[in-house]
């Protein structure tokens, strides 16, 4: 990119994104922490977005699930298992309780999961997987 086609001068770019880190803090991941609060950034963006791929931060969304699809490309392994045994293992990783996921299920319909009384649906599953930024596929 030439530096002529900036849309301001190098200060002015850096003032800018200093003023954006400091509501949003978008950085690069380099280990497991700044993984969870990039990924719990996101799904909170993703939730504000409900889908609209107008919003002017749905680009911003795109962005920052890149950086964690290839953080966790590199870093973080989904064993080949059964469903509730691949989110049971997701859940101690990330060092989640039943109760975390009461965006996706109730901790009773998560306790049935994992107990194996109830296989995951496919809404779960679907949610399970945005959550986790996995594949829907580990969950069904």
């Amino acid at each position: 990119m030439n530096a002529d086609r900036l849309p301001g001068t190098f200060p002015d770019i850096a003032q800018s994104w200093a003023a954006l880190q400091a509501q949003l803090p978008i950085t690069p991941i380099r280990n497991e922490h700044d993984y969870e609060a990039m990924a719990e950034l996101a799904d909170a963006l993703a939730g504000h977005l409900n889908g609209n791929q107008s919003e002017p931060l749905a680009d911003l969304l795109a962005i920052m699930s890149d950086l964690v699809s290839n953080w966790k490309a590199r870093h973080v392994t989904i064993p080949k298992a059964e469903p509730r045994e691949v989110l049971r293992h997701l859940l101690e990783t990330h060092g989640l309780k039943q109760k975390d996921l009461m965006g996706i299920a109730s901790p009773t319909v998560v306790s049935d999961i994992l107990a194996g009384r109830r296989s995951i649906s496919k809404k779960v599953a679907k949610a399970l997987a945005q959550r986790f930024q996995t594949d829907v596929s580990a969950f069904l």
